[in-house]
């Protein structure tokens, strides 16, 4: 499979799914209690999803938990997990857990991110470089693979990698952030190659941009973040791509500020 390297843009805006496209889906998404994963999670269950929210942050996950049910929404589930706790084992028992409660998956977002400390690789601190790796790049491998079985059970899936322009294009002073999501582009191409015409699994992987997020800030904390979009602006890109109204696979996915 050639696929061609150069991001494509999403014609995402103002972008609706198609009547009952999520409606009894199951989707589980990383990172699930703020940011862009906190915005993609109400709009799911907004839509009908289930969603699986994964998060170390147990309080927010209850909190968010409460607000969906507020609104009326597809009641989601909570997974209070620490990426960087995750073992091919406890992935394997994670994924059983859900075969065995819900039955089948729909959709895998990792939008899970560690920020790390950048700085030159020769100074870089080897416990941020540990802890970044892992959450970044290991923990959505070992996810993966332990939940494979379950979506290729359904039919036209969805696996998606939410990436960074410093992956697709390493710059200096990024370190292990910057590595690690150079590993999970590659990552996302081997998962689509290995794939494509054995299953109905499309995989793909999105760079939501600059968008106002305490991850943002903490990158660039000398940028306006009212200049930024907000998480919400951006989520029709995910429903996209989560609906299965799209052919993609094996894409790296660009939300862009206009279409």
């Amino acid at each position: 499979m050639n696929k061609p390297t150069q991001p494509v843009q999403l014609n995402h805006h103002a972008y609706q799914p198609p009547a009952q496209a999520l409606q009894d889906k199951v989707i589980l998404v990383s990172g699930a209690a703020s940011g862009i994963g906190k915005a993609v999670t109400i709009e799911l269950a907004k839509h009908g999803a289930t969603v699986l929210m994964l998060d170390k942050k147990s309080r927010h996950l209850e909190k968010l938990s409460d607000d969906i049910l507020q609104r009326g929404y597809a009641e989601p589930i909570i997974l209070p997990v620490d990426l960087m706790e995750i073992t091919p084992e406890s992935a394997t028992t994670l994924a059983q857990a859900v075969a065995d409660e819900i039955g089948h998956l729909d959709g895998l977002l990792h939008n899970a991110a560690e920020l790390g400390s950048p700085s030159p690789l020769d100074q870089y601190d080897m416990e941020y470089w540990n802890t970044v790796l892992h959450t970044n790049l290991q923990a959505p491998y070992l996810l993966t693979r332990a939940l494979l079985p379950l979506l290729k059970q359904e039919y036209q899936t969805q696996l998606i990698f939410t990436s960074a322009d410093v992956g697709r294009a390493p710059q200096a002073y990024w370190g292990a952030y910057s590595i690690a999501y150079a590993g999970l582009e590659a990552q996302m191409k081997i998962w689509a190659e290995e794939l494509e015409n054995i299953c109905n699994v499309r995989v793909n992987s999105i760079d939501p941009g600059a968008v106002r997020t305490v991850l943002r800030r903490r990158s660039h904390p000398g940028e306006d973040q009212d200049s930024l979009p907000t998480p919400q602006s951006i989520v029709p890109a995910y429903l996209k791509i989560l609906s299965g109204d799209h052919e993609f696979h094996g894409e790296q996915l660009q939300v862009g500020s206009a279409d």
